[in-house]
């Protein structure tokens, strides 16, 4: 039995529904979504649907009404991604012998609704994926398997997340096979290493130049696409602000040493404070510079810097700052 709403269990839910028997998928029911505001169902109950499977959905799916239908479907082992609610100990308790978490970090680290964000904010080098037991402690379920990938500095989180989705059927098709086979071990989580994934508001997306640029690129790229990085753009020649959305940028490193604030000189000749543009489309930082690479303003596509700078006079010595 599968349990899901986001994109991200996709790539798992078709591998298990080529390989073993789905007697149901669970999700979300469905909500608003575009301009018009039409019920949409989530992006697993599309595709369950496609697959011509039995779709529940619940915004409660802990009611003895609901769990007497997981019953009544019989598993004999669950999967669970990015599904949307905690689900209670005699829920679990109907999902057959064993019903396991795939969770997108390498946990203890990063517990909570953002791991792929955070661990690119942060800063970090590598992620991965864990497939955990359910607890009632957030995804602090024993650890069943888990897989690495590196993080590429120049990837947004939507590209990251769709790395790691594919990581899933693996690391779950081993747990399966494991247990078919009378083999499946767990590691107990260390609580101590744990850290916190917070989910995001819209208010959270905005970068600080007064940051070295090694963590200004991480933060715009961790909040790539959602809730999106969003600055205040002063244009010098007109004197006018207006929001600007950074899409994606490059640190930009000189002979292999990020450049030092004493180096960045915007056109006019002064010393460039940190959110300072400098020519060729970098931003100075606190330490170092990062090159904007595409932008967007609201009501637009997202561009080329090269191509908007055209188009809305964007140059250096204009100033880009965090919005408060």
């Amino acid at each position: 039995m599968l349990f899901g709403s986001g994109a991200f269990g996709l790539p798992t839910f078709e591998a298990m529904h080529a390989e073993h028997e789905v007697v149901a998928v669970v999700s979300q029911p469905d909500k608003p979504a575009g301009r018009k505001r039409v019920l949409t169902p989530t992006p697993v109950a599309q595709w369950a649907l496609k697959q011509g499977l039995p779709v529940l959905r619940s915004d409660d799916v802990n009611t003895p009404q609901f769990i007497d239908q997981v019953k009544g479907c019989r598993p004999d082992a669950s999967v669970v991604i990015a599904f949307g609610q905690k689900l209670c100990p005699a829920l679990i308790g109907a999902m057959g012998s064993l019903a396991v978490n795939l969770h997108s970090s390498l946990l203890p680290r990063y517990r909570g609704a953002a791991p792929i964000n955070w661990a690119m904010i942060h800063g970090d080098t590598q992620t991965g994926v864990s497939v955990i037991a359910l607890a009632q402690t957030m995804d602090a379920g024993e650890i069943y398997a888990a897989q690495t990938l590196t993080i590429d500095p120049n990837e947004i989180a939507g590209e990251l997340h769709d790395r790691l989705s594919a990581l899933g059927p693996d690391a779950v098709g081993r747990v399966l096979a494991d247990l078919a086979g009378g083999t499946l071990k767990a590691i107990a989580q260390d609580p101590s290493q744990a850290t916190r994934a917070p989910k995001f508001k819209k208010a959270d997306g905005t970068a600080d130049f007064n940051n070295p640029a090694t963590l200004v690129r991480a933060r715009i790229h961790g909040l790539t696409p959602w809730p999106g990085c969003k600055v205040n753009w002063r244009c010098q020649a007109s004197g006018q602000s207006m929001p600007l959305t950074i899409k994606r940028v490059e640190q930009r490193v000189e002979h292999g040493v990020e450049q030092r604030p004493d180096d960045l000189l915007a056109a006019s000749g002064t010393q460039a404070s940190p959110g300072t543009v400098l020519d060729d489309y970098c931003v100075a930082c606190a330490q170092g510079s990062v090159r904007l690479i595409e932008v967007q303003v609201a009501g637009k596509q997202a561009m080329k810097i090269e191509d908007f700078a055209r188009g809305h006079g964007l140059a250096a010595g204009d100033v880009l700052s965090a919005i408060v």
